[in-house]
């Protein structure tokens, strides 16, 4: 047994990303970490922590870049592939936990233990993301690295599976560990708030929520044209009053990438500009009012990793249709609706069930609610140190 404190250092890079998945889980997990004061902590930047993003004196920043100063993936390549590596050898590091499936390796000889957090390997299900040499030679570094790690952390058991079936890793080296969602989904939404949120977004509360990026991957087209069919079945049969308008939030992205859904385009095309309402990028600190205001969350994604926009939706107590397909299951458990993704007339159907019944609502906001309490950061965290002492001590 080591004689002084174990020193785990952590590609936290992330954390200059808040707006992303793996940034806020980044800065949850280093949040929960800061509880534990009998380790040493070595966070590896690109940019300094936020000033308000406050660590005890045991956590230590250091802050470094390549030559190749653009921020693009030759600068990421070498920063994760050989500056990284060298930083956490200098530093002494008993362990690496790479908070993300990444380049790094760290040789055998090198005397430390790697961690890595796998959250997806989307590269293997849909190849049209590697549209370029440099993604593809990025993903080719990464696949490497996660078969090179000394243990994998896998968000879900789905991606526990996938690791197993297309990367061949012995499940020995894998252990599943779900993650959670940021604090402010956990807290009542004021009123001030509230009305600030609407007011601002001019919105009216019982929409129909969609969203969650504009990758062709996540479905919102599956989610507009099942709008459409909605609108016009109300039209001959009116088994509702009026249809709720349906609000999609999340970045609108360049028509020019491959995988990204021309949402405008679709509108135009289907007559539905003047029905849908488009918010764009939200921030964080007003999603939570967003979520809170929807009738219902619809989230028919082909494929998720792990799927946090559902648990975010859950931990609000909102109605929640997605998809039966990779981790959605896990994460919905018997607290969501399910649908099949590639079936726009089956997610209309689903969509119609919760409008039309109050009483369905009721008890899915309930079921999630109850769902959304089996996920936390502190059981994650207790794992990385527990594997963590584990490969320090035994391997």
């Amino acid at each position: 047994m080591k004689s002084r404190k174990t020193k785990i250092g952590i590609n936290a890079t992330f954390v200059r990303k808040p707006h992303t998945g793996i940034g806020q889980v980044t800065l949850n997990v280093l949040r929960e970490l800061s509880g534990y004061k009998d380790i040493d902590f070595v966070l590896y930047l690109e940019e300094k922590l936020p000033a308000d993003f406050t660590l005890p004196p045991n956590f230590v920043q250091r802050i470094f870049l390549p030559a190749w100063k653009r921020d693009d993936l030759t600068r990421k390549i070498w920063w994760e592939k050989f500056l990284l590596p060298r930083a956490v050898k200098k530093d002494k590091c008993d362990v690496l936990l790479s908070m993300y499936q990444c380049p790094t390796i760290i040789e055998p000889y090198e005397e430390v233990q790697h961690i890595m957090v796998v959250h997806d390997i989307i590269p293997k299900f849909f190849p049209q993301y590697l549209d370029n040499l440099r993604k593809k030679i990025y993903w080719k570094l990464t696949e490497k690295a996660i078969r090179k790690a000394d243990r994998i952390i896998a968000v879900s058991k789905h991606t526990e599976k996938d690791l197993i079936g297309q990367l061949k890793i012995h499940g020995k080296k894998i252990t599943a560990s779900y993650i959670d969602v940021d604090e402010i989904y956990k807290q009542p939404v004021t009123t001030e708030h509230n009305a600030q949120v609407l007011k601002k977004y001019k919105l009216k509360p019982g929409y129909i929520l969609a969203g969650g990026g504009y990758e062709k991957r996540k479905n919102v087209e599956g989610v507009v044209h099942a709008y459409k069919i909605l609108l016009e079945r109300n039209e001959k049969l009116h088994f509702m009053a009026e249809i709720p308008r349906l609000v999609i939030y999340g970045k609108i992205l360049p028509e020019k990438l491959s995988l990204a859904l021309d949402i405008k385009k679709l509108l135009r095309e289907l007559n539905l500009t003047g029905h849908v309402e488009l918010l764009d990028l939200v921030p964080q600190k007003d999603l939570p009012a967003i979520f809170a205001n929807a009738s219902v969350f619809v989230y028919p994604s082909y494929y998720e990793g792990f799927g946090m926009p559902v648990l975010e939706a859950m931990n609000l107590g909102r109605p929640v249709i997605t998809s039966k397909v990779s981790s959605l299951p896990e994460v919905g458990g018997d607290g969501v609706l399910y649908c099949n993704p590639q079936d726009v007339h089956d997610i209309a159907m689903v969509m119609k069930n919760v409008l039309e019944n109050h009483e369905l609502r009721r008890t899915l906001s309930e079921r999630a609610r109850l769902q959304a309490q089996k996920f936390s950061w502190q059981t994650f965290c207790e794992k990385i140190i527990e594997i963590s002492k584990q490969i320090n001590y035994n391997d």
